[in-house]
C-alpha cells in the first residue's frame, strides 16, 4: 500500500491542475449557465481558435484540392495567434498546444501524402480516450467520478450509490460522444481523399459544439448528486 501523505499530494496536485480545467468551470451542484459553457471553451478567442484552424483547412482543401497549402493553412492561422498573444501579452500556452499539434497532423499528411492523414492522430485521440473511459467503467471507477471527486475533495465518493450511478452515467456521457465521433469520422477517413471535405466538416460540427453540450450535460447530471451536500475537507 501506498502511504497516505504521498496519497494527498498527489491528489492535491492533480486537483489542481484539474482546477483550471473546463470541468472546473462550474462545481458539481452549482447551476451551469450558458456563460459558464462559454467560459470553458474558452470564451470568444477560445472558440475562435479552436474552430478557425479546421475553417481555413476545409475552404484551402475545397478551393485547390492542393495538400500542401491546405495543410499550411491552418498552421498560419496557429502561428497568428501566437504573435497575436504575444503582442497582447496574453497566455501562450493555449495557442503553442494548438501549434503543435496541427503541425502534427500537417506532418502526417505531408510524409504520407494522403490528405485524409490530416485527420489520423485525431481520431486515434478520441480512440485513445474512449478507451480509457470504457476501461474506467469496467473497473467501476467511472472517470468523471474520480475528477468530481478529487475536483470536490470528495475521496468517499464511490461510497455514495447515487454519486457512484450519476458518475457512471456521464462517464457513458462522453464514451458515447467519442464513440459517436469515431462512427462517423473513421468510415469517412476510410473513404480516403474523395472525403476529405465531409470529414473536415464532420470534424468541425462534432468538435466544440458536441464537447460544450456533453460538458453541460455533465455538470447537469453531477449537480443532481452533489446539491446540497458539502464536499469533505480536504
Amino acid at each position: 500500500m501506498s502511504n497516505e501523505p504521498g496519497d494527498s499530494e498527489a491528489a492535491k496536485s492533480l486537483r489542481q491542475s484539474l482546477s483550471r480545467s473546463a470541468f472546473a468551470t462550474v462545481k458539481p451542484g452549482e447551476a451551469p449557465k450558458a456563460s459558464d459553457i462559454w467560459a470553458a471553451l474558452g470564451g470568444p478567442r477560445g472558440l475562435v481558435e479552436s474552430i478557425l484552424p479546421g475553417i481555413a483547412f476545409l475552404a484551402v482543401y475545397s478551393f485547390t484540392q492542393s495538400l500542401l497549402w491546405s495543410v499550411a493553412a491552418p498552421l498560419a492561422v496557429s502561428i497568428g495567434f501566437i504573435v497575436t498573444r504575444v503582442i497582447q501579452h496574453s497566455p501562450l500556452q493555449p495557442a503553442i498546444v494548438g501549434f503543435f499539434g496541427i503541425a502534427a497532423s500537417a506532418a502526417v499528411a505531408v510524409w504520407s501524402g494522403r490528405p485524409e492523414n490530416n485527420f489520423l492522430l485525431g481520431l486515434w485521440v478520441n480512440a485513445a480516450t474512449l478507451t480509457v473511459l470504457l476501461i474506467s467503467l469496467l473497473a467501476r471507477r467511472p472517470l468523471i467520478g474520480v475528477v468530481a471527486g478529487l475536483l470536490t475533495a470528495d475521496p468517499h465518493w464511490r461510497s455514495d450509490r447515487a454519486k457512484t450511478v450519476m458518475a457512471a452515467i456521464a462517464t457513458g456521457l462522453w464514451s458515447a460522444m467519442f464513440g459517436l465521433r469515431l462512427a462517423v469520422q473513421v468510415p469517412l477517413y476510410l473513404a480516403g481523399e474523395s472525403a476529405v471535405p465531409a470529414l473536415a466538416m464532420a470534424k468541425l460540427v462534432m468538435g466544440v459544439p458536441l464537447y460544450g453540450l456533453t460538458l453541460w450535460l455533465t455538470w447537469l447530471l453531477l449537480r443532481s448528486v452533489y446539491r446540497g451536500s458539502g464536499a469533505p475537507a480536504s
